[in-house]
């Protein structure tokens, strides 16, 4: 029988003007996954902070195997059995993977540190995951789903009792998350705690045993799984009731605004056939490595095709750039906002307007004022929570930033989007809002190609749906005709490119 071995007895963590946790108390057995849940700010990164040593908590108490403890540092939580496995992995690219496994606690022989016996245990660790990495080779050569594994086998190497794991799946693909499920289960079979902290709700309830929702700093309950739905966590959580998580209204799609016929690029997409019509979301599903995301960076002018024909609005494009494609009404929404989709160091305001400000302002003088006005138009129609347009984006939510995005290609007045994963990090009130702008988008006979790894996504809002395999699209399926099955099935074994 599982026992609480780890306790959180009001917890209160105050920064300067606000109050990020306010009495919250949480229990963690050996042997289960404890789900931690909430929309962003909820106080999810404060409390997995404060277990971790990087934060101290301003009043209450820990106690662990019921003697009070104090977490005054990282060290000090690794120490005692604590292993935090942080959504940006704490992974050195130009050290090997035993380097990044033993890092801080390298054996030692007389000569120095004994590499030897890092590669002996690397392999060892690396073999109980089911990984056949060689322990010399390069961090940065691996993939993000091979990083994750190094962070877990850094954890069973510490003899961790809990091991905190910050949206583990938001980069992998539907095998290595599989993969990932498999090593958590064999991790409670040895005692292991996981805290999982999550977005995907699907996940919870295969992987989960408990679940605690955070509201604004509040713990509002804890729960089994067994005992709880999809739609009471979402209440939960927001505070409300949602009725619809994909609100889609379907209608009748119009004329094509968008053909690919035979478009291909060298090593990484193939003969790929695929159109959108107006009023249509058309979804395209992959596992990693599909070519999903370099077909959007072709489209967006970003990547080169070497062969093919492209149609946008009737037109046949020899040659895209991003700079053609906003002039014609088509934007992107990357699939990692930080790098390619915001300026992280300037204002929503900035953000916002940036793609429309020689529409806007054909003289070249921007005003000010202007600008000013045109931003709060659409922060409060893609209700933007920021104290002001002045506000730095890189301060705002996930989900905030990612409406952000969307702000800028409603301010550019862009007909046709490029989803690329529009939900991926953001909390359950915000994807609802996401959903609903891309149904209301649609309405207005606009067009959206969504790119999305999550399957009730994919089947509650496309029209269509395109599977993609090795650079190559597989399968088509009208709505209604496809499940997670069948797509799956065709995202991981392929099939003759449909006719």
């Amino acid at each position: 029988m599982n026992t609480t071995f780890l306790e959180l007895i009001n917890i209160i963590k105050d920064f300067p003007g606000v109050r990020a946790l306010n009495n919250v108390n949480l229990k963690i057995n050996t042997g289960e996954v404890h789900v931690l849940l909430g929309e962003n700010g909820a106080g999810k990164s404060t409390l997995m902070k404060i277990l971790s040593g990087v934060y101290l908590p301003t009043s209450g108490k820990i106690l662990m195997d019921e003697k009070d403890i104090k977490i005054n540092n990282p060290r000090f939580a690794r120490e005692i059995g604590i292993s935090p496995i942080f959504q940006e992995m704490n992974i050195v690219p130009y050290l090997s993977v035993g380097e990044n496994i033993f890092l801080g606690r390298e054996p030692k022989n007389r000569l120095g540190v004994d590499f030897n016996e890092i590669n002996k245990s690397t392999i060892r660790v690396l073999k109980r995951l089911g990984m056949g990495i060689k322990p010399n080779i390069l961090v940065k050569d691996l993939g993000i789903a091979q990083k994750q594994m190094i962070e877990i086998a850094r954890a069973i190497l510490t003899k961790s009792r809990l091991v905190i794991m910050d949206e583990p799946t938001s980069a992998l693909g539907e095998i290595e998350t599989k993969k990932l499920f498999e090593i958590i289960r064999s991790l409670k079979k040895e005692g292991i705690a996981i805290l999982y902290i999550s977005h995907r709700l699907e996940e919870i309830f295969e992987i989960g045993d408990k679940v605690t929702v955070l509201r604004d700093g509040k713990l509002v309950d804890t729960v089994n799984i067994k005992e709880v739905t999809k739609s009471k966590i979402i209440t939960m959580m927001v505070g409300r009731t949602i009725n619809e998580i994909f609100p889609r209204n379907f209608m009748t799609s119009g004329e094509k605004v968008l053909q690919l016929k035979n478009v291909s690029s060298r090593n990484k997409l193939r003969n790929i056939n695929l159109k959108v019509c107006k009023g249509e979301i058309v979804g395209l599903y992959g596992l990693v490595g599909a070519g999903r995301t370099e077909l959007a960076q072709i489209l967006f002018g970003l990547d080169s095709f070497n062969d093919g024909y492209i149609e946008i609005f009737g037109k046949h494009i020899e040659k895209l750039n991003p700079i053609k494609c906003i002039k014609i009404g088509l934007g992107l929404l990357p699939e990692d906002r930080h790098k390619n989709g915001l300026c992280l160091g300037l204002s929503v305001k900035s953000n916002i307007t940036k793609s429309s400000l020689e529409m806007e302002f054909p003289s070249g003088f921007i005003s000010p004022i202007k600008e000013a006005i045109l931003a709060n138009r659409y922060i409060q129609e893609c209700n933007i929570i920021t104290p002001s347009v002045n506000r730095i984006v890189e301060y705002l939510s996930g989900g905030n930033q990612q409406k952000t995005m969307i702000a800028q290609w409603r301010c550019a007045q862009s007909n046709l989007l490029i989803f690329d994963e529009p939900t991926r990090g953001i909390d359950v009130g915000a994807k609802v809002e996401v959903h609903q702008f891309m149904n209301a988008h649609v309405n207005k006979g606009n067009s959206i190609l969504m790119i999305s790894s999550e399957l009730p996504e994919i089947l509650g809002m496309s029209d269509r749906i395109y599977i993609m395999y090795r650079g190559q699209i597989v399968k088509e399926f009208i709505r209604g005709e496809a499940n997670q099955e069948s797509i799956i099935q065709f995202a991981i074994m392929g099939s003759e490119k449909y006719e």
